[in-house]
């Protein structure tokens, strides 16, 4: 039987970020969604209270396999993953914190994906020409999984770390273990940053 991890809430600096959620939001581009979030409408958004919790490496859980079917038809198999830290986004695009984060994803995917360093979206809600758009329009770079028929990756996560949220962030680590959850919009690129960097410096 799989051991459940005690997540353990992030303090210190990456706590501290926590605190100024919604700061620099306001310098988003025009969005209908992301502005009726902003507003406190909550649009297309799954509430959750926001939190950021690691995982110590000796409360881990098993590595997590999941396979799908990306945005543009690729088949996608966590296997491919192997030895690298991997950042998954769980996400759909009439989500308004999503559209919000799109940007800061991208970029901290710019910054460490030469690094040892893979993403993969799952789209929990939209079918692949929606992704795709989505994709097009905020510039993201790193595939989706179209999850939306079949739930199978988010089933798998689910057995080690439940998704009640979206957007959820996950780090997992070189073996393909949950090494941190981000519930909510990243808010920046600070605190992933800094999750990804820390699951790196990890001795395999």
């Amino acid at each position: 039987m799989r051991r459940r991890p005690r997540f353990r809430a992030v303090r210190g600096a990456v706590g501290a970020m926590l605190a100024v959620s919604v700061i620099g939001l306001s310098g988003c581009a025009p969005d209908p969604v992301s502005d009726s979030f902003l507003k406190g409408e909550n649009t297309g958004y799954v509430a959750a209270g926001g939190a950021i919790v690691e995982i110590p490496i000796d409360e881990r859980s098993e590595p997590v396999d999941f396979s799908g079917i990306t945005e543009t038809g690729d088949d996608f198999d966590s296997a491919d993953n192997a030895g690298k830290v991997t950042v998954v986004n769980f996400w759909y695009a009439g989500c308004a914190p999503c559209r919000i984060e799109a940007k800061d994803l991208e970029s901290v995917w710019q910054e460490y994906g030469g690094e040892d360093v893979a993403f993969i979206g799952i789209n929990t809600r939209d079918q692949a020409d929606t992704a795709q758009a989505f994709s097009h329009e905020f510039g993201i770079t790193y595939p989706s999984l179209i999850d939306v028929n079949t739930a199978e990756a988010k089933l798998a996560f689910s057995e080690v770390v439940p998704i009640q949220a979206t957007p959820t962030t996950l780090v997992l680590d070189r073996q393909g273990r949950v090494a941190a959850r981000i519930i909510g919009p990243i808010d920046g690129t600070s605190i992933l940053s800094t999750l990804v960097k820390d699951a790196l410096a990890e001795t395999p």
